[in-house]
């Protein structure tokens, strides 16, 4: 059996690597309204983080991307 052309594997892993980038976003949005949900649980940022054992700063940063890319989302669907 002769191998796929490069042109048609290329293209397999061009959609492959899209889909993965899908499923990150999505996943990190979901991680941040966990994270928001701990948030309003807890009481600050800094407790989730003391909680999960991972730095404010990891903690509000990935709530910052996830408003950042929400704010994008919304305004290129708006238009």
């Amino acid at each position: 059996m002769e191998p796929k052309p490069w042109r048609e594997r290329l293209a397999e892993e061009e959609r492959l690597l899209e889909q993965l980038r899908d499923l990150t976003s999505e996943s990190a949005a979901r991680r941040a309204q966990a994270l928001r949900d701990g948030v309003a649980e807890l009481g600050t940022v800094a407790d989730v983080a003391r909680d999960r054992g991972r730095s404010w700063q990891a903690v509000d940063q990935a709530l910052k991307r996830d408003a950042k890319r929400a704010s994008k989302k919304s305004a290129t669907t708006t238009e």
